[in-house]
């Protein structure tokens, strides 16, 4: 059987037979497993808002590329994997309308105004999330806990704000309020481990973001496995920090960038205004991602040194 494991990594290169398409076909599948968490978890409304989510997302991308006289690619697959990314970074009771601006803002803010897939420097699907975090602070802070549907803080903010651990057999299956995509660690993991064995991600990101998160946390006298299971941190490990677009393409960029994205991690959740700092800390490595690849992208295939 051909082997069509994709390896991101500076020229020269070789045509695998990899795809756009194929590519997104099995993240989406991937990310089908902390999306039916979220379903379980949450119900109905869950389910919604992915539907919600990917499809504005579709739609937007499409007006975009028909504004701009461009082919509309919608069937790669890319706008829906937005979506679905930034449904699992939302509150289950978030309003339907602000998860269209939500989708809205990462496909044009996020994507397209950069110039479509492969030009964006940020993850659009976090540029999502944050606008609509600055926009809407309340409802996007505003949580539901799983077994009763009652409002409550996330296991992070009960630890920052009152020094309350969490189980961590519910954190572990996602028994626990926050965003849909911080349900379920087990089956974020078992996704995660599903693009690495394809190829499609590079274990030294999400090894890195996770190993620096918790040595840093035993350091500061901090419980690594709460903060390696609580939070957005998995998902973000796994299937955000891991974007081929907005990541280095070299291996030691990439360690870089998750020592980087762990470091800012645990600065913001310690010591910031906020209990949870992923996708602040993925941002802001997505900005230093020319910087890195500049500095650690291999020598030139058949390079000498000046004599």
């Amino acid at each position: 059987m051909d082997d069509y494991r994709l390896i991101t990594t500076s020229s020269p290169h070789i045509h695998s037979g990899e795809s756009v398409s194929r590519i997104m076909f099995n993240v989406a599948i991937a990310l089908l497993l902390p999306t039916f968490a979220g379903i379980y978890y949450f119900g109905f409304r869950a389910l919604a808002l992915v539907i919600i989510t990917s499809l504005s997302a579709i739609l937007t991308e499409a007006v975009f590329q028909k504004l701009r006289n461009k082919p509309i690619t919608i069937m790669d697959g890319s706008a829906l994997v937005t979506g679905m990314l930034l449904a699992l970074n939302l509150p289950p009771g978030l309003p339907y309308w602000m998860a269209v601006v939500g989708a809205v803002a990462a496909i044009a803010l996020g994507k397209q105004i950069y110039g479509g897939l492969g030009s964006n420097p940020f993850n659009p699907a976090l540029i999502g999330r944050v606008f609509l975090m600055i926009s809407f602070t309340t409802p996007m802070t505003t949580w539901i806990n799983p077994v009763d549907g009652t409002t409550g803080a996330t296991p992070l903010s009960l630890m920052k704000m009152q020094g309350i651990t969490t189980d961590y057999a519910k954190l572990f299956f996602g028994n626990v309020g926050g965003s849909l995509g911080e349900t379920c660690a087990l089956l974020i993991i078992i996704g995660g481990m599903y693009l690495i064995f394809k190829g499609y991600v590079d274990w030294k990101i999400p090894a890195s973001y996770l190993g620096t998160v918790a040595i840093l946390s035993v350091i500061l006298g901090q419980d690594p496995i709460f903060h390696l299971l609580s939070g957005g941190l998995m998902l973000g490990a796994f299937f955000m920090a891991t974007d081929m677009v907005t990541t280095p393409l070299s291996g030691p960029g990439k360690l870089i960038f998750g020592i980087g994205a762990g470091l800012l991690t645990v600065i913001i959740r310690f010591y910031g205004g906020y209990p949870e700092g992923v996708s602040f800390s993925i941002l802001l490595m997505n900005a230093f991602t020319p910087l890195i690849n500049r500095f650690t992208v291999p020598k030139i295939y058949g390079e000498v040194k000046a004599k």
